[in-house]
């Protein structure tokens, strides 16, 4: 199974807020920046993990963002199937539909894969991802300067 960009960009963002200081409040702009994705991706995606209530954001001058407090113990399979959202592995009643999919079992067992999939994401916790080693090199990661456009690490 492979996961979308977006959730993949998503789940990046969780872990670099899950290392943040309690004190810092991080941009879209740098955390975009720190992990190499565009800005207008991570606006995306910073907007729906505010509705999932993982996310805590505020616009405008002194705004930023931080993990909200269910965020750190939040279940990576959870924020999966969230982020994916309901659907099929494959598109059976897609136009035109499949002339199988009245007597097929490919279907129900993509399903059971992908169901397998997420319940193996379901133990693990956001702050279970960013332990180290992961959490450090989180840590290192620095916005671009605006001026260079470098970063520092």
């Amino acid at each position: 199974m492979r996961l979308t960009a977006f959730t993949d960009i998503s789940l990046r963002i969780v872990m670099r807020l899950a290392v943040a200081r309690p004190d810092e409040l991080l941009t879209t702009r740098d955390v975009a920046g720190m992990l190499a994705v565009p800005y207008t991706h991570a606006a995306k995606a910073v907007a729906r993990l505010s509705e999932l209530g993982v996310v805590e954001a505020r616009r405008g001058r002194g705004g930023g963002m931080q993990l909200a407090a269910a965020g750190r113990g939040a279940s990576v399979g959870a924020l999966v199937r969230e982020l994916e959202g309901a659907g099929d592995v494959v598109g059976c009643t897609e136009e035109p539909p499949c002339p199988l999919r009245a007597a097929c079992r490919l279907r129900s067992a993509l399903r059971q894969a992908q169901e397998a999939f997420y319940a193996s994401l379901d133990g693990i916790t956001v702050a279970a991802l960013v332990d180290a080693p992961t959490g450090p090199v989180l840590l290192a990661l620095t916005p671009p300067d605006r001026k260079t456009g470098t970063s520092g690490i």
